[in-house]
């Protein structure tokens, strides 16, 4: 009894966690398509899985659970698709086309659920929609795979390639599981999600590292005149705000402050304006030490330092020899002092 119990708790695991994270997923996505079809994709697992579980430990469970569980099969192999074709095409939003595929698959889903229900044609679902929705997933699955190879180049920067990589070859997984469980058991497709969703937790925390976000790194630049647009735009608010000065300034509070994705301000700093977030900071930080150095009278280094925005001395020597050619020191014996004639 107690194994049977173990046995439900790792099984629905997956179930609850994986609604749990599509609906933080889909809430964090503000807008970004790729990450909002991964949250559907874990949605429609996690019903799945828990479909399975249900039905495992209560066979007599009402026939509208099994039907909601099987729809949502139906749309797992769409929602790996779609999440592939958003981080590799030239738009994440989907076109004219994928739109009217969307549109479609829904009018099928919708329309079996309502004329054919589950409970009134048992046969019909178990001996053909049933397959039809497994065979669906799989085409799907392939059509996926196909795309990931055919646009390898595409592929987002790690972490974010890795994550897809890892999406694809866990669905894999959990679709052999469910396929061969005729062989082994119905509740190892349930078991392996809990596995898989555990470990793709681990590897993207692992892989993040508090840096990117699962919105891939388009390998493309933002068009110039909006590039430009955008610079002035951060320039304007660096100058009014001074945001820089603040030593704890990260990539990702900076692009909430401008109201823009991180990796979209990752992409305009890197490739638009060719340097780092790290440079970019450096550079203004510098900026401001250099009329801190001109202070009468002399304000100490370390306090130069500290009010630049820079967290240690070491880090500020380095930075400004970088940008400047010269030393903290050398550039303040180079500038006249004001009011003084020469």
């Amino acid at each position: 009894m107690l194994s049977q119990h173990f046995l439900f708790f790792f099984a629905m695991l997956g179930a609850f966690n994986g609604i749990a994270a599509a609906a933080f997923l889909w809430w964090q996505a503000n807008g970004r398509p790729t990450q909002r079809w991964l949250s559907l994709l874990i949605l429609a697992v996690s019903v799945r899985a828990g479909k399975s579980v249900a039905f495992y430990f209560w066979p007599h469970v009402p026939k509208i659970v099994l039907q909601i569980g099987l729809t949502a099969c139906f749309m797992i192999g769409p929602c790996l698709f779609f999440l592939v074709r958003s981080s590799q095409g030239d738009s994440p939003a989907p076109g004219r086309a994928d739109r009217w595929h969307i549109v479609g698959l829904l009018i099928i889903a919708a329309a079996v659920n309502m004329f054919l229900p589950y409970a009134d044609h048992l046969d019909l679902w178990r001996h053909i929609i049933v397959p039809t929705i497994t065979y669906t997933w799989l085409g799907y699955l392939l059509l996926a795979t196909a795309q990931v190879y055919l646009h390898r180049t595409r592929l987002p920067r790690a972490p974010s390639g890795t994550l897809l990589l890892g999406v694809v070859g866990s669905i894999w997984l959990i679709w052999i599981a469910y396929y061969t469980s005729g062989y082994t058991s119905y509740i190892v497709g349930a078991l392996s999600f809990t596995f898989v969703l555990a470990a793709s937790v681990l590897v993207y925390l692992r892989l993040r590292s508090g840096q990117a976000t699962i919105e891939p790194y388009q390998d493309r630049r933002i068009p110039q005149p909006e590039a430009v647009a955008q610079l002035e735009i951060l320039a304007e608010l660096m100058a009014r705000e001074r945001l820089y000065l603040d030593p704890a300034l990260t990539l990702p509070r900076l692009a909430r402050r401008l109201g823009v994705p991180q990796i979209r301000l990752s992409q305009l700093l890197n490739d638009n304006n060719q340097t780092s977030f790290k440079q970019y900071l450096a550079q203004l930080r510098v900026g401001e030490a250099k009329t801190l150095l001109r202070h009468v009278p002399p304000k100490p280094l370390d306090v130069v330092a500290e009010e630049a925005g820079f967290q240690s001395m070491s880090t500020f020597y380095s930075a400004f020899k970088k940008v400047e050619g010269t030393t903290p020191a050398a550039f303040r014996q180079s500038v006249p002092t004001p009011g003084i004639d020469s």
